[in-house]
Parts: C-alpha cells; structure tokens; sequence
C-alpha cells in the first residue's frame, strides 16, 4: 500500500499539490490524469523519491520493492542490454554482483565462502538462477530481438532503448510499478502485450498516458488532478469522462428532480458495467464498477476545446481522389510502392505503415510539398483540403506577432477581430492570452492554433498527420469528436488507438512491397488472421 499524507508541493507563488491525502492498494492500476501542467509527472517523482514535498509525507508497505520506468533514455548506455534489465531489480543484481566479485577474489578466505553461501540462497529465493532467461523472454516480448540482448545500450535507436526501459521496470514483477507515458514509441502489438500483462498484473501500478485505450484497458481507478487536489473515482477513462460528463449535464437542469437523477446514473453505471465486461480486465476489477457510490461522480472542472470541422466551403463532387501507382523512396529506403487507391466520398481512412516516413512522405505528395515520386495521383475539380502536418514549425517560425494576427493570415474571408477571436476562444484561447506571440507557444498551444486554422480553411478534405502530438486528454478527446462528427472525406494517420477505431471506416496500410486496401474498423484489422498474414507476406518480401 501506499499512503499519501497531507502532501502539498509548491514552486514560489504556485502551488501544484494542497493537502493530498490517497491511498493506493494493492492489485488496482491507478490512471493519473490532468491538464498539461497539472503535475501528473512531478505526482510519480515525488513516490519515487525523486523529488522532495513541500510538506507532507509518502509512506508504503514495509518490504514492497518499487519499480520506475525511467525517462532518462542515455543513464544505462554503457551497459549491455540483457544487464540493463537485470538492473530493475536492484536487490537481485547487487546480491548477483556482489556474488560473482567474490567468486573471482584469488586470495578467496572462508570467511568470503560463508558471504558466498549466504549471497547463493538469497540468490535462489529470488528466482536468480532464472533471471537472465526471464529478462530474455521479457525483452522478447517487448520486440527487443535475440541478436540485440547482448550489445550495449547505446548501440540501439530510440524506439528500442524505450522497450528495454520498459522491461526493465517490469522485470522481476515489483510490488509498485510507476509508469509514465509507458506506449510511447510502441507499436500496437506490443501495446496489446503490455496491456495484457497489467490487466492481469496483482501490484499497484501508477500510470500516467494520454493514450485513452490503453487507459481504459489496464485502469481499475482514475485519479484526476485539478485546481491542486487530487480525486479518485472508480472506473477506467471512459467511465470517469461520460460519468463527469453526464454530472455536469444533470447540474446544468436545475428542473430535473433528484430521482430522475439517480435513475439516470443508475442506468449509466449498469450499462457500463455491461461494456466492462468485455475488456481485458480481470474478473476481480470488473466488479468494482458494481460497487460505485453515487456521491463519487462529480462535474468535471476541465474545459474542452470546441473543434468542428462541418462548415465546408463547398459539398464535394463524386470524384474525391484518385492515385494510381505512387511510390517513394528517400536515401535509398523505398518507403512505399505501387499504392493504387481511389478515395471515395465521406471515407475516412486511416492511412498505416510500420515506418512512420512512409506515412509522412504520402501527405507531403499529396500537399503538393514533395514533387519526386513515383506514379500519379489527381484531385477532383470540387475538392478543397486542410491539413494537419506532423511538423508545423514552419507555420510560428519568426513569427513576431500575436494570435490574432498569425490567425488573421490563414482567414480567406473575415479579417475583423472579433471574428478572430471567436475562433481562438473555441480553442481556449480567452482574453489576454490571445496577445501572446505566436513564436512562443508551447507544443500544445501550436496545435489548437492549427486547429483553429484548419477550421478556418473550411476543407471538406481533411488530411491528418499524428494530429495528437503535444495534446492534452482534454484535446484528444474534443479532437476525437470532430474527426467522428465530420461529414466531409478524410486520410489520417494517428498513435491514438481510440482515435483510429472510432472514426476509420476503412484501413490501408503502406509498405514497400505494396498496399493493403481494407473496408473495415481498426479493430476488425488488427485482429484478422487473414490482414496478418497479409502483412507478414508484405514485409517479408525482399
């Protein structure tokens, strides 16, 4: 258990934390969410002991050991990758190495024998013996291949320093597991191990994500941090966000009377049970959703952004996309090949690939950006697009001047201010702080800009390249609802699982070796044996 007493944390005049008290038991996963800046993070640094509190204090279970997934990508670069894991399990290693320093002594004394044989039963107590097998099936699992275990760390690139970081956190099942944006640079598959490993896992697991399917997946708990307190509810995202929503909602009627209310609640709550019981969650968590105190749900304080996307400069005609063909090759990695697609009107398409430059490459051709490709494709006479590029530095680059300006240029009609400012204030720019210059904003503010651009285009194309990057739980899920409410034709490429599933009607995949062109949800194609071994033919192909 871990028990959290009267915590406040404070940086000069602001204060992240006032008077937190929350105890975290055990076999429960608790997802932390906030706004950008609300102190998710710091919450797991200070657990960890990486950071000290204002005042308060954390307390656990004597004898429960603490795993962390490390953010700092370069701290093991010296060791080699099989060790780096062993390293999670800090008590196993030191007795190992202490152990096998011993062993190599030439003046060894009996005195170093009696230190040997007590390392070598608390060696075997903990599993020792297994271990660099365990870390081995650990690593594999996590797509961290058998000829990559014994090199260095700094030897792999980024996507597989983060598996075997994350390895290391799980190895040896700690009793406390602290995980902060642990799907990053993932791909689903290992995703959907990960989630079956802490759906199942007994421990008290910490997580912070803005990935909500895997929150919704591995959480028993949500612990949301606003206006510097902390609330747990019961329930994974989803429950918390429809419940909070649907509480704010209720409050908003003052005339709907009290029974109504519960009834209402009731319904809810039954409902989402039902649903729960179809994800990956352990028995044993899914009966918590029965055991919901209705006082818990509470009004939600964060506020959303408005992104809507249905007022089009024009309907399209029939003739929407036509690419027949394309191909892409960069530094002499061919990224795609022969991608025949006619795009149909109101298709939304979730453009995949295992590399994300093939991705990147198509939008870049089709922006009319890139101009060396292979193949051709045309756009229909009727068709205006807008854009979402995954890297919109350009678009602030130099840019001295504040929000309403920077907008003004990307308005083809209105340019009076007010009209402006409506537009940012969709986007939760209010006051003053559309004063701010737009060379300065942060990576989440950036892309609430580019929103209230898109929105300004007025496509009834819309291209999207990781349109969640640098967003908040709040954006994602307010971006989410525009892309499902969107009536126009879309391509999209996007990490976000819930994103995808929810809004793809259909799901084409770009590899060197050709395409795969399916009418189905995400789900449906990841799940298919048949798409399986599709790809596996794809990518095997020389």
């Amino acid at each position: 258990m871990i028990t959290v007493s009267n915590l406040s944390l404070r940086y000069g005049k602001r204060t992240l934390f006032e008077d937190v008290n929350i105890k975290f038991t055990q076999g429960n996963c608790y997802g932390i969410i906030g706004a950008n800046g609300a102190g998710k993070s710091t919450f797991l640094k200070i657990l960890s002991g990486e950071i000290d509190p204002t005042s308060g204090s954390v307390s656990f279970t004597p004898g429960e050991r603490m795993a962390v997934l490390t953010q700092n990508h370069y701290a093991f670069d010296e060791f080699p990758v099989i060790e780096t894991v062993l390293i999670g399990h800090k008590e196993l290693y030191s007795t190992m190495k202490e152990k096998d320093a011993i062993y190599l002594k030439e003046d060894f004394t009996d005195a170093d024998g009696e230190r040997a044989g007590e390392l070598e039963n608390l060696f075997a107590e903990m599993d020792g013996w297994n271990a660099e097998s365990n870390a081995a099936t650990l690593l594999s699992n996590l797509g961290i291949t058998e000829d990559l275990h014994y090199k260095l760390l700094k030897e792999l690139d980024g996507n597989q320093k983060v598996r075997v970081l994350l390895a290391q956190a799980l190895f040896g099942k700690p009793d406390i597991l602290l995980l902060d944006e642990p799907t990053n640079d993932l791909d689903i598959h290992t995703i959907g191990w990960l989630e079956d490993f802490l759906a199942g896992y007994e421990a008290i697991v910490l997580v912070v994500s803005h990935d909500r399917h895997f929150l919704d997946t591995v959480c028993t708990h949500v612990v949301d941090i606003d206006f510097s307190k902390m609330t747990t509810y019961t329930g994974n995202y989803s429950f918390w966000y429809q419940s909070s929503q649907l509480a704010l909602k209720q409050r908003s009627d003052q005339n709907k009377k009290m029974e109504d209310k519960v009834k209402e609640l009731q319904e809810f709550i039954r409902r989402f049970s039902a649903n729960a019981s179809k994800s990956k969650q352990a028995t044993s968590r899914k009966k918590a959703l029965d055991k919901i105190n209705l006082d818990e749900i509470q009004p939600s304080n964060r506020k959303y952004p408005a992104i809507m996307f249905n007022q089009m400069t024009r309907e399209a005609g029939d003739q929407i996309l036509q690419i027949e063909g394309l191909g892409k090759t960069a530094n002499g990695e061919v990224l795609f090949n022969n991608l025949n697609l006619t795009v149909n009107k109101g298709d939304k398409i979730a453009m995949l690939s295992q590399n994300s430059l093939a991705t990147t490459a198509l939008y870049k051709i089709l922006s009319g950006e890139d101009t060396d490709f292979r193949g051709t494709f045309k756009w229909g006479v009727t068709i205006n697009v807008a854009e979402i590029p995954i890297d919109n530095a350009e678009y602030f680059k130099n840019k001295d001047v504040n929000l309403i300006d920077w907008l003004r240029e990307y308005s083809p009609g209105e340019k009076d201010d007010q009209f402006i400012r409506s537009f940012l204030g969709r986007m939760l720019f209010t006051g003053e702080e559309v004063l701010k210059k737009a060379a300065v904003l942060s990576g989440g503010e950036k892309m609430r800009c580019m929103f209230s651009r898109m929105m300004l285009q007025q496509g009834n194309m819309l291209l999207f390249d990781e349109p969640t990057n640098h967003l908040d739980l709040e954006s994602i899920t307010a971006l989410n609802n525009g892309m499902k409410d969107f009536k126009g034709t879309m391509l999209f490429t996007s990490r976000d699982h819930e994103i995808t599933e929810t809004v793809a009607t259909r799901v084409v995949e770009l590899t060197p070796n050709g395409t795969i062109d399916k009418l189905m949800t995400y789900d449906e194609y990841i799940n298919s044996d048949v798409v399986q071994k599709q790809r596996e033919e794809l990518y095997a192909m020389a």
